[in-house]
């Protein structure tokens, strides 16, 4: 049986009886929604006294007449609670342009709302937090470019860029396919086809300068894998083994901000994890809110830098 309200079932026949390429009868609708094929016999009458131009061929089946247009923004209270949800995520992140962007967005939609979806949306907008931790002590800064790369992408256009890695002693000119971009939660990445190292490289953004998008067009190809460009890019980072307490295993692996690659469980109580980050530094101070139910095992440079960590915290007492 369907939970959908009668309206926000009717709106969401509209948006798809807008859609061309779906050919769609009554007994398609009904099998969708859960309902019986005399309801939707009654949607139907009642967009038509809503003077919506619904259309029926025996061969394609329903549809709207073309030119049909309807309003951008009729949002159900549940649709509206979800963009919440999301914008709230995007603000507290720490990139400041994205924040910033963000509530552009939702300054936009909350001016062209009804009265009633406008107060709905007040009232959510400071009593929804996705994540208190950034959102209240996050500090906000610049994370790279992403708008132009992303245009670069979305033109298959090729880019160059100067560029210093973590290792590199110097600058260097960089041209690159952009394939994908990705956002941890610290930092930007584009991941895309080096030209100079002729390999799949990950790149962050905030160690990119003078990007310029390129006259020169690129194939993207249609069989690349998404998750093997993101965990398995010839830059995804360092590896890392950390032992985990099983009392945190299930909040250290729905927080970890990568993929596990690898594990063991060594004891009743203790797994070994294994898994590539790119940014040491920040994993550091991650895994510090475990605890001693997480040690790190490898490598010695990130052992070093928890040293270091807790000698300064200590000092400062």
């Amino acid at each position: 049986m369907s939970t959908l309200k009668s309206s926000e079932r009717r709106m969401k026949m509209i948006l798809m009886l807008q859609d061309p390429k779906r050919k769609m009868n009554v007994d398609d609708f009904a099998e969708m929604f859960g309902v019986s094929r005399r309801t939707i016999f009654r949607d139907f009458n009642a967009l038509s006294e809503l003077q919506v131009p619904v259309t029926h061929d025996h061969y394609s089946g329903y549809g709207i007449m073309p030119g049909y247009k309807v309003p951008p923004l009729m949002f159900t209270t549940r649709e509206l609670a979800t963009i919440m949800v999301g914008l709230n995520f995007v603000k507290s992140q720490v990139d400041k342009q994205l924040v910033e962007d963000a509530r552009g967005v939702e300054l936009k939609i909350k001016n062209v709302l009804p009265e009633k979806l406008k107060v709905f949306m007040t009232s959510l907008e400071n009593r929804t937090i996705v994540d208190p931790f950034l959102h209240f002590g996050g500090e906000k800064r610049e994370g790279g470019n992403w708008y132009q790369i992303s245009s670069g992408i979305s033109q298959t256009k090729r880019i160059e860029f100067s560029y210093r890695g973590e290792s590199d002693e110097k600058e260097e000119i960089r041209k690159i396919d952009p394939y994908l971009l990705v956002f941890y939660q610290d930092h930007w990445n584009v991941i895309g086809y080096s030209h100079e190292r002729d390999a799949i490289r990950n790149f962050m953004l905030d160690r990119m300068k003078n990007i310029q998008i390129m006259e020169e067009n690129f194939s993207p190809d249609k069989n690349l894998n998404i998750e093997a460009l993101i965990f398995n890019s010839g830059e995804a980072g360092h590896l890392i083994e950390v032992l985990v307490d099983s009392s945190a295993d299930r909040a250290f692996r729905a927080n970890l901000p990568t993929k596990i690659f690898k594990e063991e469980r060594v004891s009743t109580k203790k797994i070994k994890v294994s898994f590539f980050f790119n940014n040491p530094s920040y994993m550091n101070s991650w895994l510090l809110q475990f605890g001693d139910k997480v040690k790190i095992l490898s490598p010695d440079s990130l052992i070093g830098m928890r040293k270091e960590l807790l000698n300064k915290m200590i000092s400062e007492l």
